[in-house]
């Protein structure tokens, strides 16, 4: 079966001189889709990131790659650093600095489900 690949735009909607303002700085949550960060990670759940969150060795992370958003594992290696699913079925990104990272995720939670949640960085 082949996997139909999903884009969903992420726009600011306001001007980049807002954008510098610490609004920009602010948590934020999306909504996992797609299966690339399976097991841990599951289509509908969703995820609390944190803009200016300290990203390290096997952090989650949202970055910007090529203007596309993914969000990927943070893994180190000898030439630097890797972008990697979850899921095997998915290539591995290598990266030379931490500059397309935009945010670590902080938390996961199911919706409707309070209780179902699970933090991520204390």
């Amino acid at each position: 079966m082949i996997q139909q690949r999903r884009v969903i735009p992420i726009q600011p909607h306001a001007p980049d001189a807002e954008l510098d303002a610490c609004s920009s700085a602010e948590p934020f949550a999306l909504m996992v889709l797609g299966d690339s960060m399976e097991p841990e990670f599951l289509e509908g759940e969703v995820i609390l990131i944190e803009p200016e969150g300290l990203a390290t060795d096997g952090s989650f992370v949202l970055a910007q790659l090529d203007g596309e958003w993914i969000f990927r594992q943070l893994a180190k290696h000898a030439g630097g650093w890797r972008l990697q699913a979850l899921n095997p079925a998915y290539p591995a990104t290598d990266i030379s600095s931490l500059d397309p990272v935009k945010g670590v995720i902080i938390q996961k939670s199911k919706p409707g489900r309070r209780k179902a949640t699970k933090r991520y960085v204390e």
